[in-house]
C-alpha cells in the first residue's frame, strides 16, 4: 500500500478535529523556521498533534529536520522512510499522506507559496503559512484568488506574523483604539544589525545547478523571497500598519549597496541592497519611516516606537515582539512619563506558540480563522518599499498590486536542474538593483 492509503486505512478524523482526535501534520520545507513551526505545533495544549510526513528539495535538510523534532518530541514524531519526500515535487507527496481536515505547514522560500497553496486547498487541508506570502504583484493576485476558495471550502488558514499574538501587542493596539494616544501622528521602525548569514551569498560552488544555488540561498535573491526586505522586515512594518489600523497607500525610499567584500577576500553575491530607508505615506496623510540595515560595525538599532496627539508609546522594545510595549505621556520616553507598561505571564511570553494555540482553537472548535488577507496586505507592503528602494520611483499600494512584473513565472514546473529565474554573467554576478534604471530583474 502506499503512504497514503496506509494512513487512510488508520483514519485521520474528521474535517474539523474534536478534542481528543489526533491532528496529523506535513512539513513542506524543513529549514529553521519549519522546523520551529513544527514544533510549536506539537507543543500545542488541545493535542494531540503528530508529524506524518516531510518534504523539502534537500535530503539533508529533511533528515536533520526530522531527527531534531524526533528527538525533542519522540512521540509526536512519526516519519518514516517512505514519507520524507525530496525534490521540487515532494509537497505533493507529503500533502497526498494527509487527510481533509489535516494540516500542513508551509515553510519553504517564499516564492514557492502559490503552488503549495494551491494543492493544499485542492486536498481541503487546513494551512499554516509561514511568512511573506508573496514577493510581487502578481504572486500576491494569486493568493488573494486562492484564499477565497479556501475561504468558500471554510478551511482554516493561519500565517506566521506571530507579533499579532503578542499579547503586548494586543493590550497596546486595544489601548491605541481606544483613543488613549490620541490620533497616531507618526511612527518609526528600525532593524538595523550587523550582516545576517543569509543575507549575503558567496559565488556558487562548483557541483551545484543554478536553481539549486539560488534555493539554498533565498534571502539573496528576489525571486525566491522577495529579498532581505520582505524576509526581515516584515514583521515590524506589519505589526506598526496594525497599531495605526491601516496600510500605506504610498512608499519612497533610499537604499544603498556599499561593498561586498568580505573576510579574507571572499566576494559575495547577492541582490540586495545593505541599507534602506523608507518613508510609507497613510491614507490621512501621516507618515511611518522604516530603516533597515545589514551592515556590521554600524549602530545596531531594532525596535519600533510611534507618537501620538496625546503622547507616545514603544512597540516593540527590542527585536520583531520584543516586551514590554509602554504608553508615555508627552512625547519624551522617559520613566516619569510613563503610563502604562505591559505585564504578560511567562506562559503567553512566546508568541510564536501562541499563533499556533490559537490556530489549534479554531480547528477543533470550527471557527472561522483565516489571516491570508493581511498576510498579503502586508507583504505587498513589503514589495512596496523594496521597489521604492530599488527603483528610486514612488510606489503605490495599488501599483505595486497591479504590477505585471512576475520573477519566476515558471515557478510551477521548476527543477533543481533547469533554467533558473535569474542568471549570473560572465563573471558570476547577478542583477543588482540600480535606482533610476527600470530594469525589473532588479525591482
Amino acid at each position: 500500500m502506499t503512504a497514503a492509503l496506509l494512513l487512510a486505512s488508520k483514519g485521520l478524523g474528521a474535517v474539523h478535529a474534536r478534542d481528543g482526535d489526533t491532528i496529523r501534520i506535513a512539513l513542506i520545507g524543513c529549514g529553521g523556521r519549519g522546523g520551529g513551526a513544527a514544533l510549536n505545533a506539537l507543543s500545542v495544549k488541545r493535542g494531540p498533534m503528530q508529524i506524518v510526513a516531510m518534504a523539502d528539495a534537500f535530503a539533508e535538510k529533511v533528515q536533520s529536520c526530522h531527527d531534531g523534532l524526533k528527538e525533542e518530541r519522540p512521540d509526536a514524531v512519526d516519519v518514516p522512510p517512505e514519507r520524507r519526500f525530496v525534490g521540487l515535487d515532494g509537497y505533493r507527496g507529503a500533502m497526498d499522506c494527509l487527510r481533509p481536515g489535516d494540516v500542513v505547514i508551509l515553510a519553504t522560500p517564499p516564492a514557492f507559496r502559490g503552488v503549495h497553496f494551491k494543492y493544499a486547498i485542492e486536498k481541503g487541508l487546513n494551512v499554516f503559512i509561514e511568512k511573506p506570502v508573496c514577493v510581487d504583484g502578481p504572486s500576491a493576485r494569486l493568493m488573494f484568488e486562492l484564499n477565497a476558495e479556501a475561504q468558500r471550502k471554510n478551511l482554516k488558514v493561519a500565517v506566521g506574523l506571530m507579533g499579532r499574538h503578542s499579547p503586548a501587542m494586543q493590550e497596546l493596539a486595544r489601548r491605541v483604539q481606544d483613543g488613549e494616544l490620541g490620533e497616531i501622528i507618526s511612527q518609526y521602525g528600525y532593524r538595523m544589525q550587523g550582516t545576517i548569514v543569509t543575507f549575503r551569498s558567496p559565488p556558487k560552488p562548483a557541483g551545484l545547478s543554478e536553481v539549486e544555488y539560488q534555493i539554498r540561498r533565498f534571502h539573496s535573491f528576489l525571486w525566491a523571497s522577495g529579498g532581505a526586505y520582505n524576509d526581515f522586515f516584515i514583521h515590524i512594518i506589519d505589526h506598526l500598519c496594525w497599531m495605526k489600523g491601516a496600510w500605506p497607500v504610498q512608499a519612497r525610499a533610499l537604499g544603498g549597496r556599499h561593498y561586498r567584500e568580505g573576510a579574507k577576500g571572499v566576494r559575495y553575491i547577492d541582490q540586495n541592497l545593505d541599507s534602506y530607508g523608507v518613508e510609507y505615506t497613510y491614507p490621512d496623510g501621516t507618515v511611518m519611516t522604516f530603516d533597515g540595515r545589514c551592515m556590521d560595525g554600524c549602530e545596531e538599532k531594532f525596535s519600533s516606537a510611534m507618537h501620538g496627539t496625546k503622547g507616545c508609546a514603544v512597540v516593540s522594545a527590542s527585536g520583531d515582539y520584543g516586551m514590554p510595549s509602554r504608553l508615555y505621556t508627552g512625547h519624551n520616553f522617559s520613566k516619569a512619563n510613563m503610563i502604562w507598561e505591559s505585564k504578560v505571564p511567562p506562559a503567553l511570553q512566546n508568541p510564536y506558540q501562541n499563533e499556533w494555540e490559537s490556530f489549534v482553537d479554531a480547528l477543533r472548535d470550527d471557527k472561522p480563522y483565516n489571516e491570508v488577507k493581511r498576510g498579503v496586505e502586508a507583504s505587498l507592503v513589503c514589495c512596496m518599499g523594496r521597489m521604492a528602494a530599488h527603483t528610486g520611483q514612488p510606489i503605490t499600494f495599488e501599483g505595486m498590486l497591479a504590477c505585471e512584473h512576475d520573477f519566476a513565472p515558471g515557478i510551477a514546473t521548476l527543477t533543481l536542474d533547469g533554467p533558473a529565474p535569474v542568471v549570473a554573467d560572465a563573471d558570476g554576478n547577478y542583477p543588482v538593483p540600480r535606482p533610476g534604471f527600470l530594469t525589473t530583474r532588479e525591482y
